[in-house]
């Protein structure tokens, strides 16, 4: 299925949140029917993560000391990021972010670790859960491209994983829609 509007994202699964302190990680696993190497090419080549990142980079993510500029959708202003950790294809870190890849023997176990604002867990696992889909499609040779954003909260399946993953972590979601999707006309709160 490469068809955008034909794309429904399956239920809310694979997710869990932990306090460490003061900070909320969410923790994200998908099993991926494609080799580690593969999926690892997928996370750090910046002409695939911006096929299904909710983030451009300006460079490859997949050395160790680099600093790149991340580009969060919806967010004009570039992050500067460094790579801490690129043990390639089995663990990959910047920023706030951790990723795992296990070799499964039928694919790769992918594993995302993500420091997240506690009121924000059940978007950014609506989100990661959407771009995981776009993510498994491209990498079987039926891209999609990114889903992120406000692009992601037009859907109906989006608004029904916050709900599920809101529900899963006993969570609140905001009740207010960021600027950019109240323009594109799908302003939850006004409801």
């Amino acid at each position: 299925m490469n068809d955008l509007a034909q794309y429904e994202p399956g239920p809310a699964s694979g997710a869990q949140i932990r306090k460490e302190g003061d900070k909320w990680t969410l923790i994200l696993i998908r099993e991926l029917r494609h080799a580690p190497e593969k999926v690892w090419q997928a996370l750090t080549d910046p002409a695939h993560v911006r096929e299904w990142a909710p983030f451009v980079v300006d460079g490859n993510l997949g050395t160790v000391g680099a600093t790149l500029k991340l580009t969060w959708v919806g967010n004009p202003m570039p992050i500067e990021t460094k790579v801490t950790r690129a043990d390639a294809p089995e663990a990959l870190e910047y920023g706030d972010i951790r990723w795992e890849l296990e070799d499964s023997g039928d694919g790769t176990r992918l594993t995302l670790w993500h420091k997240i604002d506690r009121r924000f867990i059940s978007w950014g696992a609506a989100g990661w859960h959407i771009c995981f889909d776009v993510l498994d499609r491209m990498l079987a040779g039926q891209p999609m491209g990114a889903i992120a954003g406000v692009d992601a909260m037009k859907f109906a399946g989006w608004q029904r994983l916050v709900a599920e993953y809101s529900k899963q972590f006993s969570v609140e979601a905001p009740g207010w829609t960021p600027r950019a999707a109240q323009k594109s006309g799908i302003d939850k709160s006004k409801e």
